[in-house]
């Protein structure tokens, strides 16, 4: 069963490098914040991606983060930043925390166990989305982070699990098991995989849904294909490139390419929406999850107004997306 995607608190978007997820991110947030939410976006790279796509030319928005649009906030979650902060509500001794963190071997230990960075950087999403305003009113409506690309999301969002099944009691445990809890609360979280309808994606996509069923046991009820070529020819005309090969290839009509050029590039466009839609039939049924379908934008998605359109037909739940 699908809802819509502002029913929940907490979304995780995903998908092979290249696919697009940042852009589904940004796209998502801005047509929430547009509805009347307050949302927060969350980077978890060590690059900014989602701030260009707001707000361009702005400074970077860091681990503060920074309100880029009425009702859209966006962070990039520093590990060592967060760190220091749990440390501080554990022990209260702040400068005796940032003094063992600014200490250069304690880095370098840490550096040499990188699985501590997702553990604290979901313990600070975690935070982030019992924040309260004030009380029963939670700071923030809906919480959209923008994830690892596949393969490093997989472990990413599986630290917590792994955590709670080494670790028998102790403040690590109970927390890595509240994190757990959340990312897999069917009524507060939704992982959102991102696909293209080619062939890697499809493959990466498909064994990412399988993964998370069989082990991460994350909340699914669709998937995205980005960047499907819309349909070439309207209805009536769907064998003009066979009807344009019939004719000299030479012909002209006034100022356009002559008719062989034409039909090349019209049976280009038919076939790459052949092999679009095949490979968004082959997802759908691979993986038995409704497919949302956003079209491949020649231009690309350039300011925050084409985002919010682009979001918009994320917020309608997949039985009824066009």
């Amino acid at each position: 069963m699908t809802t819509a995607l502002i029913d929940k608190r907490l979304i995780f978007v995903t998908g092979k490098g290249g696919t697009g997820k940042s852009t589904v991110t940004a796209g998502l947030a801005a047509a929430a914040a547009r509805g009347g939410l307050r949302v927060l976006v969350i980077e978890v790279g060590s690059h900014e991606a989602i701030p260009p796509l707001i707000a361009p030319g702005g400074p970077p928005v860091g681990h503060a983060g920074r309100t880029l649009a009425p009702g859209l906030t966006v962070m990039r979650i520093d590990p060592y930043a967060a760190l220091a902060e749990y440390l501080v509500l554990q022990l209260g001794a702040r400068f005796v925390v940032e003094r063992v963190l600014a200490n250069r071997g304690f880095r370098q230990l840490m550096n040499a166990s990188p699985g501590w960075r997702d553990l604290i950087t979901l313990g600070k999403v975690w935070h982030l989305e019992g924040m309260e305003e004030k009380p029963g009113r939670p700071k923030f409506d809906l919480i959209v982070v923008d994830a690892p690309a596949t393969g490093h999301g997989v472990t990413f969002l599986d630290v917590p699990r792994v955590v709670v099944s080494a670790v028998r009691a102790g403040p690590l445990r109970r927390h890595s098991q509240a994190v757990e809890d959340l990312i897999r609360d069917p009524k507060r979280t939704l992982l959102l995989p991102v696909a293209l309808a080619e062939e890697l994606p499809t493959r990466e996509t498909v064994e990412l849904v399988a993964t998370v069923r069989e082990k991460l046991l994350i909340p699914m009820d669709r998937v995205v294909v980005n960047g499907v070529a819309s349909a070439p020819f309207p209805p009536g005309l769907e064998t003009l490139d066979e009807q344009l090969r019939r004719l000299p290839r030479g012909a002209r009509f006034g100022a356009l390419p002559p008719a062989g050029e034409i039909a090349d590039c019209a049976g280009f466009l038919k076939a790459r929406y052949a092999l679009n839609c095949g490979y968004e039939r082959l997802i759908a049924e691979q993986t038995s999850l409704p497919v949302v379908r956003l079209p491949f934008l020649v231009s690309g998605a350039t300011d925050i107004e084409a985002l919010a359109g682009l979001g918009e037909t994320l917020l309608v739940p997949p039985e009824f997306a066009v």
